[in-house]
């Protein structure tokens, strides 16, 4: 008994020894990065390409974050107005790029009026854009690619509905509680909650990605000499197999956007965390300070976060 007692005391001054030392390490590795981005972003260089992958899903990447994650929040309470800083950058990018990408709802009903006509009234088995050499493609193709306006929608408009209060909230005490308890319950929401599947979700679709971009597929469980030495047979083998002969065949862009979407969910974690804490420290009257939501207008405010 002793014996496993003192076993398990040493792995837990190992495991703290190892989550400090990664920390401590996360700045050598992220200046290093910095100053060497030929090792990685050459993608002439197929051994760059391998290290790109391995990093962009390893460990040392995950403490570079959570360290600049640490720092920052490190700055934000030394200076509250940097930290409302940080709230007002990030819930930007987030409302910016939703904004952005919502018109694409547009498109995708435009495009489907279009095929309508095209296939019901015209009798076309194809749609043709531009002039000289036009863009043409089978009618199946444009009816599958309106799926990617979909997933536009959903992947990068995601953190712009949560600044918005647009997502549905399960409450069950929430209302209930004092507004500082509020802010506690948020900020644990953010960083025991979203950050953590937001990084689960990336590691998956990281190597999800890149095993439809590149052979030999790579593996989360490779180290970085296997990557390396796989490298030597590396070629660019993007995915463009569609559901039907003609269809759709960009549906590598799904993988993207979905590294894309973990992305924005970790930065719209750190910005609720930040505004959380900021509002916890000040109190009521800094409640949705610099909060920039869409209106619909005087007495519509019932139905403002819900559209």
């Amino acid at each position: 008994m002793e014996n496993e007692a003192a076993a398990g005391g040493s792995a837990v001054i190992d495991g703290v020894i190892w989550f400090i030392s990664n920390i401590g390490m996360a700045f050598y590795n992220f200046f290093y990065a910095l100053t060497h981005p030929a090792l990685w972003l050459d993608w002439s260089d197929k051994q760059a390409i391998m290290r790109f992958v391995y990093y962009g899903g390893s460990v040392e990447f995950f403490f570079v974050v959570f360290t600049a994650f640490l720092v920052m929040f490190g700055i934000g309470i030394w200076r509250g107005n940097i930290m409302w800083g940080y709230v007002r950058v990030l819930e930007g990018f987030a409302n910016t790029v939703g904004r952005f990408f919502a018109w694409a709802g547009l498109l995708m009903v435009i495009q489907q009026i279009i095929i309508v006509f095209m296939q019901r009234i015209f009798t076309r088995p194809d749609i043709s854009f531009g002039f000289g050499i036009p863009l043409q493609f089978d009618i199946s193709w444009f009816a599958e690619e309106l799926k990617l306006y979909n997933a536009l929608v959903v992947c990068l408009c995601m953190a712009y509905t949560f600044v918005q209060g647009g997502h549905v909230r399960v409450d069950l005490v929430y209302s209930a509680v004092k507004f500082r308890t509020k802010k506690v319950i948020d900020m644990f929401g953010a960083l025991f909650f979203m950050m953590p599947v937001a990084v689960l979700i990336w590691l998956y679709g990281w190597f999800f990605l890149w095993r439809h971009l590149i052979v030999p597929n790579p593996s989360a469980s490779d180290t970085l000499d296997r990557l390396l030495n796989k490298s030597r047979a590396l070629r660019w083998n993007v995915e463009t197999i569609g559901f039907s002969p003609n269809g759709f065949n960009g549906y590598f862009l799904f993988k993207i956007l979905l590294c894309a979407f973990t992305a924005m969910v970790f930065l719209q974690a750190m910005a609720m965390f930040f505004r959380s804490f900021q509002e916890w420290r000040e109190g009521e009257e800094s409640e949705n300070k610099y909060l920039d939501r869409d209106t619909l207008g005087e007495g519509e405010e019932a139905y403002e976060g819900a559209h």
